[in-house]
C-alpha cells in the first residue's frame, strides 16, 4: 500500500523580496526592490490557503480574483494569471509596486490571522512583470455592452482614475479619449512617484495597453482653459464626461520664511524631478538645487519619497520632521523601512514654527518647536499639542514640505452647476462618481482628497459602470 504524500510544512513568513543594498541604491535611481524570480513566486503561492471565504477579495478596490490567479501561479502558469488579473486590473504592474496591500487585500488574507499573509501585492507585480517581458499576447477585450457601441465618453485626466475609467469603457465598446493637462500622460504615477519606487518605462507600458484597448489620449490639453466640459458635451459629441483631475495644488505651512530661496513644496520637486528627469541633468535641461542638508516637513509617502530622493539627488544629511509620532506617521511600514535603511533621519514630535534665511534670501535653518499628543482630532488621530519653551533650530538649507495636496481646482470652479465640497473636491455618489450635473461623473482624488493610487482605480471602474448605465437608460 503506496504512502500518503506528505503535506508540505506551513511556511509562516512571506518570502522576502530581493532588494537592492541600501549603501548602494541610496546614490542611484535604480528601482529598489528587484521582483520575485519563478521560484519564489510559485513558493509565495504555495502558502495561499485557497480558502473558501476568499475574504482577500473584499479588500481590493479593483475587484482581482486573487485566489484565482495565485492558484495558476503555483501551477507554473504565469500567462494564465496574468490574464485572470487583466480581467479586472488594468494597471497590474503599478499596483504590484505602489499599492498599500497591507491594508486592503492582505489585511483581510487568512493565513495573516496567525502569521504573515501571503505576498498578494509581489505576487501581482511578478505576474505583470512576467506578461510584460515575455510579451504575451493580449485576448481581445470583450464588449460587454450594447449601448457602449460607438457612442463617445471624454475622461478628464491621465491619471490612474481616468486611466483606468477609460480602459473599462473601452472594453465595452465606447470611444473613449483622454484629456490630459501636461505633456505626459500618467498624471501621478509619472510626476509625483520616484523612479525607484515606479520606473517610468512599467508607466508606459500599462499606458500602452490602455490605448491598445482603442482609448485615445490627448495631451496639452487643459480642460477648463483649451476646452472645458460644457463644450466636450455640447459641441465635440461626447455623451458624457469624467473627471478625474486628482489633488494636484500643494499645502503649505503659512509659516514665516517659507517663501524664501530653497524652499519647496512636494509636488514641485518630485515633479520636477520625475516627470522633467532633473535627476539626469544635463541630459534633461531640468536643473533643482538640493543643498547639503535638507529638512523635509511631513510623514506621508510624498514626504518619504521627497526625502529619499534628495538623498539621491546629492544631499550630505536628510531629517525628516512630523509633528505625531511615529505610530501615527501615515507612510507605508515598508517606506520608512527602506528610508532608515538608506540614512534617512526622523524627528517626530516636532513641528516647524519659522523658517530662516541670510540677507540674500537663501535658506540657513529652520526653528521648531516640539510637541505632544493631546486628545484625538476629527481623523482619529492624536492631536499635537506644542510644548512651551522648547523651541529649537536646525541648521539646513533646503526644505521641503510635504503635508497633503489639495484638488485641482481648475475644472470644479469653470464648470456651472457643478456642486463644489468644503475642501474643493467634487461632491459625487460614492458607488456611482454621479455628480450634479447631468452626464458628469467624477472619482479619485478630485473628490476625496489625496488618497492612494489604488482608491482612484477603484472610483474609475465604479464610475465606468455608472456612465454604461446612464447610457443604457438614455438610448
Amino acid at each position: 500500500m503506496s504512502e500518503k504524500p506528505k503535506k508540505k510544512p506551513l511556511v509562516k513568513v512571506k518570502r522576502p523580496m530581493p532588494e537592492q543594498d541600501p549603501h548602494v541604491r541610496a546614490g542611484n535611481f535604480d528601482e529598489v526592490a528587484l521582483g520575485y524570480s519563478a521560484e519564489d513566486a510559485i513558493a509565495e503561492a504555495e502558502r495561499c490557503l485557497q480558502c473558501k471565504e476568499q475574504n482577500c477579495k473584499q479588500g481590493c478596490p479593483v475587484e482581482v480574483d486573487i485566489p484565482e490567479f495565485i492558484a495558476e501561479i503555483k501551477e507554473g502558469r504565469f500567462a494564465e494569471a496574468a490574464r485572470v488579473i487583466r480581467r479586472k486590473n488594468n494597471l497590474p504592474a503599478i499596483c504590484g509596486r505602489v499599492c498599500p496591500q497591507e491594508n486592503q487585500c492582505e489585511q483581510y488574507c487568512l493565513m495573516g490571522k496567525k502569521f504573515e499573509p501571503v505576498g498578494i501585492g509581489r505576487l501581482e507585480r511578478f505576474v505583470a512583470d512576467y506578461a510584460l517581458q515575455n510579451e504575451q499576447p493580449e485576448e481581445s477585450p470583450a464588449r460587454e455592452s450594447a449601448s457602449g457601441s460607438g457612442r463617445r465618453v471624454a475622461v478628464v485626466g491621465s491619471g490612474p482614475a481616468g486611466l483606468t475609467c477609460a480602459a473599462d469603457l473601452a472594453r465595452m465598446g465606447y470611444q473613449v479619449t483622454i484629456f490630459e493637462a501636461l505633456h505626459k500622460s500618467g498624471g501621478v504615477l509619472v510626476y509625483g512617484i520616484p523612479e525607484f519606487r515606479l520606473p517610468k518605462r512599467v508607466v508606459q507600458t500599462e499606458i500602452d495597453y490602455v490605448q491598445s484597448l482603442g482609448v485615445e489620449i490627448k495631451v496639452n490639453t487643459v480642460i477648463s482653459k483649451t476646452l472645458s466640459v460644457d463644450e466636450l458635451l455640447d459641441e465635440f459629441g461626447f455623451e458624457a464626461v469624467f473627471i478625474g483631475t486628482g489633488a494636484g495644488a500643494p499645502r503649505f505651512m503659512r509659516i514665516p520664511g517659507e517663501n524664501l530661496i530653497g524652499v519647496y513644496s512636494a509636488n514641485e520637486f518630485l515633479t520636477r524631478t520625475n516627470l522633467m528627469k532633473a535627476y539626469l541633468f544635463p541630459e534633461y535641461a531640468t536643473p533643482i538645487r538640493v543643498g547639503r542638508r535638507v529638512a523635509v516637513v511631513g510623514a506621508g509617502n510624498v514626504a518619504v519619497d521627497s526625502a529619499r530622493t534628495a538623498l539621491r539627488l546629492g544631499a550630505e544629511s536628510v531629517q525628516i520632521f512630523y509633528r505625531r509620532s511615529r505610530d501615527e506617521m501615515p507612510a507605508r511600514l515598508e517606506e520608512f523601512l527602506h528610508a532608515e535603511e538608506e540614512g534617512i533621519e526622523f524627528n517626530f514630535l516636532i513641528n516647524p514654527v519659522r523658517i530662516i534665511g541670510d540677507e540674500r534670501g537663501w535658506v540657513t535653518g529652520m526653528e521648531c518647536i516640539r510637541m505632544t499628543l493631546g486628545e484625538p482630532d476629527e481623523s482619529g488621530r492624536r492631536s499635537p499639542v506644542p510644548v512651551d519653551g522648547s523651541n529649537c533650530e536646525f541648521e539646513v538649507d533646503t526644505v521641503v514640505i510635504a503635508i497633503g495636496q489639495s484638488p485641482n481646482p481648475l475644472v470644479p470652479r469653470t464648470t456651472p452647476g457643478l456642486e463644489i465640497g468644503r475642501r474643493g473636491t467634487i461632491v459625487a455618489d460614492e458607488e456611482t462618481g454621479q455628480t450634479s450635473r447631468e452626464g458628469v461623473f467624477a472619482g479619485g482624488d478630485i473628490v476625496t482628497g489625496a488618497a492612494t493610487v489604488i482608491l482612484a482605480m477603484g472610483a474609475g471602474k465604479k464610475a465606468a459602470r455608472a456612465i454604461d448605465a446612464y447610457l443604457s437608460a438614455k438610448y
